[in-house]
C-alpha cells in the first residue's frame, strides 16, 4: 500500500495541533479510532517505523539496541 508523504505541517485538526511539534526523538502512533484490531494497522506501523530512519533508527551501535521497533496492545 502506497502513501503520500506530507510535504508540509498540516494543520491543526482533532487531536493534533502543529504547536507540539519540535525536534525530539521520533515517535510514531497508529491505531484504529474504534479500537478495531487489523493486519493493516501492523502494516501502517512497519511504514512509520520504516520512515523513521532520519530520526536514528538504523542500528548505529553494533553493540546496543537503538529503541526501535513496534509496541502492540
Amino acid at each position: 500500500m502506497s502513501r503520500p508523504q506530507p510535504q508540509a505541517q498540516p494543520q491543526r485538526y482533532g487531536l493534533y495541533d502543529p504547536v507540539f511539534e519540535h525536534d525530539s526523538c521520533g515517535v510514531g502512533f497508529v491505531a484504529h479510532i474504534r479500537g478495531q484490531r487489523s493486519r493493516g494497522i501492523i502494516d501502517d506501523a512497519y511504514t512509520v517505523l520504516q520512515n523513521m530512519d532520519h530520526r536514528g533508527a538504523v542500528g548505529a551501535e553494533p553493540n546496543s539496541g537503538d529503541g526501535a521497533g513496534i509496541l502492540t496492545a
